[in-house]
């Protein structure tokens, strides 16, 4: 349990510092669902005519497990992860087929 409450406070913490906000008719939200285990980083609103709704980020946390599902930014979140405490062994790239994951240096699940 102690684990789970570390790396749901790293999870909101980083997502927190990713989130910015360049353009007043577009919001940046921060969704957290802390009983589920999900975490979302997401703009949307109106760029004149055009509806925005983009996830950047999403993070989930399955058997102890942090999963990165979706990275839309130039950031290494694996990275990040790694030097805010978490064992790449700990972390895994939902974003790559499972076939990928042990070529990458963290968890293959």
């Amino acid at each position: 349990m102690k684990k789970l409450k570390k790396y749901r406070q790293i999870i909101q913490g980083l997502l927190t510092s990713h989130a910015t906000n360049n353009d007043p008719n577009i919001e940046c939200q921060l969704l957290f669902d802390k009983e589920q285990d999900h975490y979302q980083l997401l703009d949307l609103g109106w760029q004149g005519l055009t509806r925005v709704y983009a996830v950047y980020i999403h993070i989930d946390i399955k058997g102890e497990k942090i999963w990165i599902q979706h990275n839309m930014t130039e950031y290494d979140i694996g990275k990040e992860l790694v030097e805010k405490g978490v064992p790449a062994d700990d972390i895994i790239l939902g974003l790559h087929p499972p076939y990928k994951r042990p070529y990458t240096n963290y968890g293959v699940a």
